[in-house]
């Protein structure tokens, strides 16, 4: 018995020793790494105007200057490390980056692969519409009539919103955007949607054919900073960080998705 009893206890200590390997304390104290190390590494995805190339080559976008904020607050480099958005999450699991700061929606199926922040911007799809034909319809119940028709990406989020707000409406699919949009432009059909920011940029672009009838989304989500798991100091961190942040946050956004003023920086 007594034979047991020590093995039990001297199983006891190691699991308490493993529990508190610089291995596990390092993946808990990612920030201080990070502050040692003096850099910041982003692992990030290039979307118009999340993140894309300006006239020099180098990097613009909402989320350059979040990156650039939190490196700069933390007194860090930054380090952008552009990927495919279909490898961003496994990259920043294989120890790629320190964190995903890339427009990443924050759903379940993400969830149980990373943890996320509180969210930091939200997005959605939005609706645009034609003034020659729309501008006397009561939004929104005046678009679900047999009479009107809607255009959308085909294979998109779009076609099913659609069709569930207005299903008495037509619907037209096209395999891109621009076309979508062009037919609403040219009058061929009442209203468009698509994800935001492009009805906000293709109103604009196109004041005296277009405008919004809404200037909320027809459906929202949210995006929160993507961090490995089991580093609960980092989400701490990050979330205090947006915690003091949400004004400016919501000031860039604006920015960034509400108005062209940064067009002449891009190709």
């Amino acid at each position: 018995m007594n034979h047991v009893r020590r093995i039990l206890c001297a199983t006891a200590l190691l699991l308490t020793a493993l529990a508190w390997t610089p291995h596990a304390f390092a993946q808990d104290n990612t920030i201080d790494t990070i502050k040692k190390k003096g850099k910041l590494a982003v692992g990030f995805g290039s979307f118009v105007p999340w993140a894309m190339r300006d006239k020099q080559g180098g990097w613009v976008g909402f989320e350059i200057d979040v990156s650039t904020k939190v490196a700069k607050d933390m007194g860090v480099e930054l380090d952008l490390i552009p990927i495919a958005f279909d490898a961003v999450v496994p990259s920043l699991i294989a120890n790629k980056y320190d964190v995903i700061i890339g427009g990443l929606t924050i759903t379940p199926i993400r969830q149980e692969q990373i943890d996320f922040t509180v969210p930091y911007s939200n997005s959605g799809y939005g609706i645009a519409a034609s003034k020659q034909l729309a501008a006397k319809l009561k939004f929104p119940d005046d678009y679900n009539n047999g009479n009107i028709t809607f255009a959308c990406r085909r294979g998109t989020a779009a076609c099913k919103i659609v069709e569930e707000k207005w299903p008495k409406a037509g619907l037209r699919q096209f395999d891109d955007d621009a076309v979508a949009f062009q037919e609403v432009i040219n009058g061929a059909a009442f209203a468009v949607v698509s994800a935001e920011p492009k009805p906000t940029f293709f109103t604009l672009k196109n004041q005296e054919k277009l405008f919004k009838p809404t200037a909320e989304n027809l459906s929202s989500s949210v995006e929160g900073f993507g961090v490995r798991k089991g580093s609960p100091t980092v989400l701490a961190y990050f979330n205090d960080w947006i915690g003091k942040n949400k004004d400016w946050l919501a000031q860039r956004h604006n920015y960034w998705f509400k108005t062209q003023d940064w067009v002449a920086l891009v190709p």
